[in-house]
């Protein structure tokens, strides 16, 4: 009884903080409520039925085996429980999603009892998750002439699972709720310092956006119990910053419908708008759940009489409103008409929110029960030799005759899956590819590792080429929330096949690198398509993705990836760099440069970027496309020179051989297999075999920009801008400044160098700034504490090895020991230099802080309201983001430097070098 009392303690525990118990998914607690069930006088049997019939989580926990073997001893008689009998044993395996449920189904399906047979046929007949071993049991059972497996494999065939669901409703009625004004962050949403809870949906969702608007969506409902409700960002964009699916399940568990009265806490089908609409890798989370994104256009660029924009004292364009979504408004969508109505008033076409693929993820309850049922009908049809019926809707295939191709339009047809053979496409087709690299961060990782569960996989598709499950954003504070998560997630991920950080046995040093850096390692083909679960996936070789734990969890299962071939802008540079600008200058320097071309609009913006970056290695480059995902881009792709890509991949492969070395290499060795490949593809540039990937010449593009580096003559800065009028203009990273904007006086509290925007480079630049301060002044003194995380532990080996670590370690007043991590955040700093573990550090924002209103100087990506710091009473604290000189010398100074000072800070210093490429690189 001990497991269950331990139980019970929880429950009453997690009353105190108003919260139901836990979700049920260990199989030594469910085999003991099983035991009370059986127990007719037995005090706790009655709720033992709650738990076992309403608190189980499905799929392949150890949990869903136990109940699915219950379930069927229930069914053939062999147990009896009053409240259970067969029919609604049946109900509860419909709901289970596969794993241990399909086997016991099709256990009773090809079973002697014709009866029962026929119920579980019927059971199965609804069922889409089923792998290999459950299809290769029906082709089996099918050859041998059952006349049941054949009646189940022909509703496959026609899809029926699919068909027979309930049509989509022809009106939505939908109440507003504006959930925040200007951008709204999935930082908002979910919180990157509550991430230790995100596995534990219903605690997590206490902490979406505030109690008070918590209780405001609620009394929404009470007015409205008929209607759903919409979460907005008024004059922004929803879901910025990051995929995030606990943002979406927390909008899911606030405003959506229950996916299933035997699930807790899982809900799907959220509504969410924005006046620009939705981040493109939020969106793709929304429509894993089923949930519908609107782009709702309710505010637009004033124009005067000559049709030229209106712009404020300030340059920027002047917004009318086109009609109202203020909080309460009632309003109507028609999915039929595609259209969105206030009463009567038509007032926006929603075409794009209701695609016929995105349709049929609203219909299904999600997209992954379509992907997985168009591989099951695909089964069928051919082992009936028959065609499938299209029964799905056609994906789109655009192929525009005369027409060149992009970068991501050759490497999406290079690895689509199912198209129309011989039939080049262009941007805006619908292609499955294949997916060649999966990255799982550990924030997200136990939220993977559940989805993995309830689509019912338990190892890894045989085509993906490598996958890796990081430690980094958990890796600066060792502590209880950390010991009870990531050995649990690495053990899991291990066994799946991934190569993992921390090594479950014990066996090797713990790793916890910058997840987006070991991926940009271990992708040895520019070719190559990446998923990861992080919006900062943007690896300088192939093309990456940024998405949520449950697209990271479809690309392990099954290799494959699903979305429209995205329409990109091209990137090329001319004149020359200043010996004494930093490479992030020019990353900032595009974003403004665009924004001023294009008169503030984001062209940018769910595109990929096709920089044409030539002379820049892997690890320099990667500042370039990591910072993509803050100009909004879906994606970037670096086009490289045959003898800059050769030095990357002989780079790889030299980081590769050290993860061998440590012993992290697995049983199929995945690792070694990387270097192979790395190998091959080295010797086809070097033969001219197949050079570097090049876009064609007379390719299309939606807009191109030439970023002129004759223009960049100081230091950029991407600015919050916390004090703007407009709220809507707070907090975005378009605000990019330069150095003398801040006069030389602007007071900085903390510096922080690290994330995944550094390189070796930049700790070499730390140590030599160093140097050079303490020549000119004869000391080295700090006004504001600087806390540095290099990336990576090869980094560090590295700058040992060449002396550099010495040099900071003179100046450090702290350094990690891996022997010793600490247990709790950092909450004051000192005036000194902080030598921090590698790994993601401030940037995080789930572990260590900079003080409440701090000004903070740093090379991270994340300036968000409360990210990196938080406001503290009549101060908003303010994350501004710069080059590593410029953080090194406002700590120095303990404020923005002058340009003088920072030209006498980095003279003699080798900044990153970068020029236009020698060649246009295009067929």
């Amino acid at each position: 009884m001990n497991t269950y009392k331990d139980y019970i303690k929880e429950i009453e525990e997690r009353e105190l903080q108003g919260l139901h118990p836990k979700p049920i998914d260990g199989a030594e607690l469910l085999s003991e409520i099983i035991a009370q069930i059986k127990d007719s006088g037995n005090p706790y049997r009655e709720d033992s039925l709650k738990f076992f019939i309403y608190n189980t989580l499905p799929g392949t926990t150890p949990a869903a085996g136990v109940k699915a073997q219950f379930l069927k001893e229930i069914i053939l008689g062999e147990s009896a429980v009053q409240e259970i009998p067969a029919t609604f044993a049946f109900e509860l395996l419909s709901h289970m999603k596969g794993g241990p449920s399909i086997k016991v189904l099709l256990d009773l399906a090809l079973g002697n009892d014709i009866f029962i047979a026929k119920e579980a046929a019927n059971v199965l007949k609804t069922q889409v998750f089923l792998y290999d071993a459950d299809t290769d049991r029906l082709k089996e059972a099918f050859k041998s002439g059952s006349v049941i497996a054949k009646d189940i494999i022909e509703s496959y065939a026609q899809a029926e699972f699919f068909t027979k669901l309930p049509e989509v409703p022809e009106e939505i009625q939908i109440v507003t709720f504006i959930a925040g004004e200007g951008d709204i962050s999935t930082d908002l949403l979910s919180p990157g310092n509550q991430a230790h809870s995100r596995s534990d949906r219903e605690l997590h969702g206490k902490c979406m956006i505030s109690p008070q608007a918590q209780a405001e969506i609620k009394a929404l409902q009470v007015q409205h119990p008929d209607k759903r409700v919409m979460l907005i960002a008024e004059k922004g964009t929803m879901g910025v910053g990051s995929s995030r699916m606990s943002g979406v399940n927390n909008v899911a568990l606030w405003t959506g419908k229950q996916a299933s009265p035997y699930v807790p806490f899982v809900n799907i089908a959220p509504i969410v708008g924005g006046t620009n609409g939705i981040s493109p890798i939020f969106l793709t989370t929304v429509d894993v759940t089923g949930g519908i994104g609107i782009d709702l256009k309710n505010w637009v660029k004033k124009l005067d009489a000559d049709g030229k924009i209106v712009r404020d004292e300030n340059g920027e364009p002047v917004l009318e409103q086109v009609y109202s979504v203020a909080t309460g408004t009632v309003l109507t969508i028609n999915t039929k008409k595609k259209k969105l109505y206030s009463g009567d008033k038509e007032l926006i076409d929603l075409s794009k929110s209701f695609t016929p693929q995105k349709m049929e993820f609203i219909k299904a309850g999600g997209s992954y029960a379509v992907v997985f049922g168009k591989k099951l009908q695909t089964f069928a049809a051919k082992l009936l030799e028959i065609e499938a019926p299209a029964v799905f809707a056609p994906s789109k295939e655009i192929s525009n005759e005369g027409q060149g191709l992009t970068a991501v339009e050759k490497i999406f047809n290079r690895n689509a899956v199912g198209t129309t053979p011989g039939k080049v496409l262009h941007a805006g087709s619908d292609v499955r590819v294949q997916v060649n690299i999966v990255g799982s961060q550990d924030t997200t990782g136990l939220m993977t590792a559940q989805e993995l569960e309830s689509m019912a996989a338990t190892t890894i598709s045989p085509i993906v080429d490598g996958a890796y499950q990081s430690g980094c954003h958990t890796a600066s504070v060792w502590d209880k929330k950390a010991q009870a998560n990531i050995p649990k997630l690495m053990k899991f991920m291990n066994e799946f096949g991934l190569i993992t950080a921390r090594d479950p046995k014990g066996l090797y040093h713990s790793m916890t690198d910058v997840i987006h850096k070991v991926l940009n390692d271990i992708t040895i083909d520019e070719w190559a398509i990446i998923i990861g679960g992080d919006s900062h996936t943007r690896m300088s070789k192939g093309v990456a993705f940024g998405a949520d734990s449950g697209t990271v969890a479809l690309a392990l299962a099954t290799g494959e990836a699903s979305m429209p071939i995205p329409e990109s802008v091209k990137v090329t540079f001319k004149g020359e760099m200043k010996n004494f600008m930093d490479f992030r200058d020019v990353v900032h320097a595009t974003q403004a440069q665009m924004l001023q071309k294009f008169g503030g609009e984001n062209v940018f913006q769910g595109r990929v970027i096709e920089v044409h970056i030539g002379t820049l290695t892997a690890d320099q480059a990667f500042t370039f496309t990591d910072w993509t995902a803050e100009m909004k881009a879906k994606a970037s792709i670096c086009i490289s020179e045959d003898d800059t890509l050769i030095e990357s991949l002989e780079i790889a492969k030299g980081r590769i051989q050290i993860m061998i070395d440590k012993g992290m290499d697995n049983e199929k060795q995945v690792l070694k297999g990387l270097i192979n490949k790395a190998d091959k593809r080295i010797a086809e540039i070097k033969s001219g075999e197949k050079p570097a990937l090049i876009p064609d010449a007379n390719a299309k593009y939606y807009a191109e920009v030439v970023v002129d580096l004759d223009l960049i003559g100081e230091p950029m800065i991407a600015d919050p801008d916390v004090n703007n009028a407009d709220v809507s203009k707070r907090y975005t990273h378009d605000t990019i400044r330069p150095l003398s904007f801040y006069g030389g006086d602007k007071k900085v509290d903390l510096g922080f160098i690290g994330s995944c925007m550094v390189h070796k480079g930049d700790m070499k630049i730390l140590a030599q700034m160093l140097k050079n301060i303490e020549q000119q002044n004869g000391k080295v003194e700090f006004q504001a504490p600087l806390v540095v995380a290099p990336p990576t532990y090869n980094i560090v080996d590295e700058l040992k090895a060449e002396g550099d670590w010495d040099v900071l370690q003179k100046y450090a007043g702290f350094e990690f020991d891996d022997n010793a991590p600490k247990a709790a955040a950092r909450t004051e700093y000192e005036k000194m230099l902080y030598l921090e573990r590698p790994g993601c550090n401030l940037c995080m924002g789930n572990q260590e802080k900079a003080a409440k209103g701090d000004t903070v100087m740093a090379t991270s990506t994340r300036l968000f309201q409360g990210r990196v710091v938080e406001d503290a009473e009549g101060k908003k604290g303010e994350s501004l983001l710069s080059s590593t000189p410029v953080v090194v010398l406002s700590t120095i100074l303990g404020r923005t430097p002058t340009i003088e000072e920072y030209k006498a800070a980095v003279e003699g210093i080798n900044l990153t070098k970068f020029a236009p490429p020698h060649k246009l690189l295009m067929n």
